[in-house]
Formats: structure tokens, sequence, C-alpha cells
């Protein structure tokens, strides 16, 4: 099933047991030391970028727009120059968001330096004979926890270290089946190396709405160490914008104006 058909009709994509009150506790009433920006944003052929701009006014935040470069999304340059062209029409930074390691041959290089920014996450891992475990799916099942996390690692730190993005999102996220052990399985080790990767080269960290990801000990260590957040809904309805885990975890952790990575629109 492809990704953005199974969080559409899932209306999440798992460990969501990690909810936290925080999330209620702020409303869009309350005011920020930041600029509120959704840049994990979806259309589809039924939530149209017009849906999305009435949203943004009427919530009062800013959009970036992301998509597939994949077979079944933007498959060519054809694709993606009829993405951006249709999208530079509208107040939006322009994203891409790949799936898959080593996907920007497909493309051509100017064309690459049209996108505002490019956001990927690690939860289609390869499992080195062709074949990918996709771990937002809630059918996901682990049987050994240890050697999956090791091959989770190994992942997302080969993103951080040499793939083209400005934003590692749905941080520290884990399928439905081990979340229960989340504060076990996120050691001060692993955090670490996630944050030691993306300050190397300067890659923003997500705070996820759908997923609750990260927790507020992990931003204050990645705000410890210099990096900068992003806000995403992961949305393809009318909770674009919402993200009232996002605001509430970055008001309890203090984050301000620049602790927050803003892309640079290429008009």
């Amino acid at each position: 099933m492809e990704r953005r058909t199974f969080i559409k009709n899932a209306g999440l994509a798992g460990g969501m047991m990690l909810l936290s009150p925080l999330s209620a506790k702020f409303q869009s009433a309350e005011k920020y030391d930041f600029t509120v920006t959704d840049l994990h944003v979806h259309l589809t052929d039924t939530f149209t970028i017009d849906n999305v701009m009435d949203l943004a006014k009427k919530r009062n935040v800013k959009i970036g727009i992301v998509e597939h470069p994949a077979v079944w999304a933007i498959k060519d340059d054809a694709d993606l120059k009829k993405y951006i062209d249709k999208l530079r029409k509208y107040p939006v930074y322009i994203g891409l968001q790949p799936m898959t390691t080593n996907w920007t041959s497909a493309y051509s290089p100017e064309l690459l330096k049209q996108i505002d920014y490019i956001l990927m996450d690690p939860q289609t891992i390869p499992l080195g004979n062709g074949e990918y475990q996709s771990i937002y799916e809630l059918q996901t099942y682990v049987d050994d926890t240890e050697a999956f996390m090791e091959r989770y690692m190994a992942h997302s730190l080969n993103i951080l270290k040499n793939e083209p993005i400005n934003i590692f999102a749905w941080p520290l996220f884990l399928p439905v089946c081990i979340a229960r052990d989340y504060y076990t399985l996120w050691t001060e080790k692993r955090m670490m190396q996630i944050i030691s990767a993306a300050k190397a080269r300067n890659i923003a960290i997500e705070i996820n709405d759908m997923s609750h990801t990260p927790h507020d000990k992990f931003i204050m260590m990645a705000k410890e160490n210099g990096i900068k957040f992003t806000f995403g809904s992961d949305s393809r309805n009318e909770n674009v914008g919402r993200l009232s885990y996002c605001k509430a975890v970055a008001k309890k952790c203090g984050l301000k104006e620049n602790d927050f990575y803003r892309p640079v629109s290429k008009v």
C-alpha cells in the first residue's frame, strides 16, 4: 500500500499511545515566541491547495507543502516541474519528502535547486535484500527489538550523514508493537547519536504532531546542542496547522523564534 494512502485511511501512523496531555492545554488563541509554521503538509485530489490556504489563514499558520519523489507521485522532471509551477502561485514553501535513499538520480540538479527544502524520515527501512520494512504501518511486527533498533539507528544515521536533506522528520518514532518501550529504547546514547549527526550537517529536527515525537527531554538535549526545529502535522485534511502537541512541547521547552529552521523560498 502506498504510504500516503495508508496514512490517509488510518488517520494516524502508529505510536499514538505516546500521546501527551500537553496538547490539550494550548489552543490557537495562545501567544507564542515563534512564528507557527507547518512544514509537513500533503495535498490530495480532494484536499487541495485552496483548502490548505483557507486553513492557513484561519489558523494564522505558514505552510510548507511536500510530495514524495517516487514512481507513484513525482516520478520524473516533467512531474517535478509541474509540481513546482503549480505551487509557486501560492504563498507556501515547496518541499519534497523522499522515502528511500539515493533518490535524486531521477531528477535534474537544476530542478532540485528550485525546491525550498527536503524533508525525510527513517520509517522505510531497507532490509538489504531489495525489500523494505515500513514501520509506520500498524501491522508492523518486531520479533527482535534490539536487532531492530540497531538496524533502525543505522538507517537513521545514514540519512543524516548522507542524504541531501534539511529536515529529519518523525524523529524517535517507534512501531506500535514496541512503542510502550519508548523511554527504555531511546537511550541517551542513541538520542545523542541522532543529535550529533544532525548537528554535523546543520539538519533541523521535526517535532511531529501526528506521532507526538520527540519528547521534551530529546528536544532539550537537541536545543542545548544548537539544533533547529520545525513543526509538522503530516496532514492531508483539516488537521493542517493545528499542531497542538508541537506548540505545547515547544512552549514547555522554551523554544524561541531563533530555535526554528525556516526555508528560503526559491522564488
